[in-house]
């Protein structure tokens, strides 16, 4: 095979790719920024998209602005459409993404699964634990899903992706995790563009376990730098954060060398350092001395770590998995810890090999 051959054949895969993700009519349960970013991003591969959200003022004034107050800068084109009814928005689908924050993924789908017909796919960007069950978002969907129609095909996408630098379209990588591996591949397929590079992974369990602990790591994270801490003691925060995840990870069944990659230690550090991370800003406020409640009742969007790391704490003692620094930040958020006294503690652990997962 020619040079030439091999380019023409490389060039019609990508046409037949693109193909059949225009073939795909796409609806995001979720008006947040994530949800936002999404639309926009498969509005610009020409797909159909519709976004569903649970308050109607909220979703008429997108309808209407096609600017979301959360991501000002962000213009969603005309074409996507905006609805409150879950039938009208899910009559049509052939796949649907889930962006709702962990603690009302159930909430949200219980009243509207029954519109969804049994053989489309939900994909779940969320991240993180319900705290009443310890299940997975993915798992409470699939859980919501089958009281209206039984089994249901379910993915999860997951990575490093601060929702602002999407909307901007600077280069991203992220995983499309599911042990259907053509729904994997089709929603490589369907979310891919030129600035977004997706890969497909089986481990759907270690992908959601990343993206749930990371956020609590992310708080801790912040808590360093709000007390000033540095950087060699944040780094070893990350590595030994990343240690507490993989024993967890693998007590759950996921492969330790998910951990290692992208939604792993990429999206782990993309968290931790991003000055957009909103778990890392909130433990940074935390760090200076502002309470919990007070930073909630200021910031406009919901901090997944915060309820994770008491599920996650949870689920680590159900597996009899030790985890320090999630137990450290469970103490601070709940229990009246203060950082700085979590901090010593930490330190003062007895020392040994060094050792992951």
């Amino acid at each position: 095979m020619t040079k030439n051959d091999a380019n023409t054949q490389q060039s019609a895969r990508a046409h037949n790719a693109d193909a059949l993700s225009r073939a795909e009519r796409v609806t995001i349960v979720g008006e947040g920024q994530m949800g936002m970013v999404l639309a926009a991003m498969l509005a610009e591969r020409g797909v159909p998209v519709c976004v569903w959200g649970p308050f109607p003022a909220v979703i008429e004034e997108l309808a209407r602005t096609r600017r979301s107050p959360r991501m000002p800068g962000l213009m969603i084109d005309a074409a996507v459409r905006f609805e409150h009814d879950g039938a009208r928005a899910l009559a049509d689908a052939t796949m649907v993404v889930s962006a709702i924050p962990t603690q009302f993924v159930r909430a949200a789908w219980q009243p509207i699964a029954a519109h969804l017909a049994s053989d489309v796919p939900v994909v779940s960007v969320t991240k993180g634990i319900e705290d009443e069950t310890l299940l997975r978002p993915s798992q409470v969907i699939a859980d919501a899903a089958r009281m209206a129609h039984g089994e249901r095909p379910v993915a999860v996408l997951s990575g490093p992706t601060i929702a602002a630098e999407l909307a901007m379209r600077l280069p991203a990588t992220m995983v499309s995790a599911s042990t259907d591996a053509a729904l994997a591949e089709r929603v490589q397929r369907t979310f891919s563009l030129p600035w977004l590079r997706i890969y497909t992974n089986s481990d759907v369990v270690g992908v959601e376990i990343a993206g749930a602990a990371k956020n609590v790591v992310a708080i801790a994270a912040g808590m360093v730098d709000g007390l000033g801490l540095g950087s060699n003691a944040k780094s070893a925060l990350l590595a030994r954060g990343l240690a507490e995840i993989v024993r967890l990870g693998s007590a759950l069944g996921a492969r330790p060398e998910t951990f290692f990659g992208i939604a792993g230690v990429g999206d782990l550090a993309t968290t931790c350092f991003s000055p957009e991370g909103r778990n890392r800003s909130c433990g940074e406020a935390i760090g200076r001395g502002e309470g919990l409640a007070e930073y909630l009742a200021r910031t406009h969007s919901v901090v997944e770590g915060v309820a994770t790391s008491h599920a996650l704490l949870a689920l680590a003692d159900r597996h009899g998995v030790d985890m320090p620094i999630v137990r450290a930040v469970e103490s601070i958020l709940f229990h009246g810890t203060t950082p700085a006294h979590a901090i010593r503690d930490l330190m003062g652990r007895e020392a040994g090999a060094e050792r992951v997962g």
